[in-house]
């Protein structure tokens, strides 16, 4: 059986150290794990997409349309631009928060409203306030691991696997922020 992961967000967020954290976790496992990045316009703040899939022979890398099991969007209205990638039966895990995109910024177009409610008519929609946790642990830049952390619940894997991976792929001097920020999502 082949778990499809779909990872979107805004450059900055930690979407491309998401997707390996779930790679090696797979791996640590023992699954065979593809993982393909679409980095986008990341340096100017624009979309970054991932995808992971993982299980007993993964052939391809790319998570198509309508396939995904898991969607982590660190960003409202990036999960909104690929909720179409997920199954019917498949769950999306929202960082609600809000980053306009450049057409926002100039005023070309307008910033949707009530995107989590939305997103809620047609799938199964968990929301966290990962910016939130991230700060009251004094470090936004672990808002990924918070995020991640309550995504390991429907992802699998046991929380002792995620925190030894977490402490092998995150920066040395950040590993205990991060083990935390993940106990945080993961308790949550």
């Amino acid at each position: 059986m082949i778990k499809n992961i779909m990872i979107v967000g805004v450059g900055g967020q930690g979407t491309l150290l998401t997707s390996r954290i779930i790679g090696k976790a797979a791996m640590a496992n023992g699954c065979d794990v593809k993982i393909s990045e679409v980095h986008g316009m990341a340096q100017r703040g624009g979309s970054v997409v991932t995808f992971v899939r993982f299980g007993d022979k993964v052939s391809e890398p790319v998570v198509e349309e309508g396939q995904a099991d898991v969607i982590i969007a660190f960003e409202r209205l990036e999960a909104l631009r690929y909720a179409h990638f997920l199954k019917k039966d498949g769950v999306l895990i929202v960082n609600d928060c809000r980053i306009d995109p450049m057409t926002v910024v100039i005023g070309a177009k307008k910033y949707p409203e009530n995107i989590i409610e939305t997103l809620k008519e047609e799938h199964s929609v968990y929301a966290i306030d990962g910016q939130k946790i991230a700060l009251e642990l004094g470090n936004s830049k672990v808002l990924n691991s918070v995020v991640l952390g309550y995504a390991a619940k429907f992802i699998g894997f046991e929380k002792d696997s995620w925190l030894e991976t977490v402490s092998k792929t995150v920066p040395a001097k950040t590993i205990e922020i991060n083990q935390k920020a993940f106990l945080c999502g993961y308790d949550k």
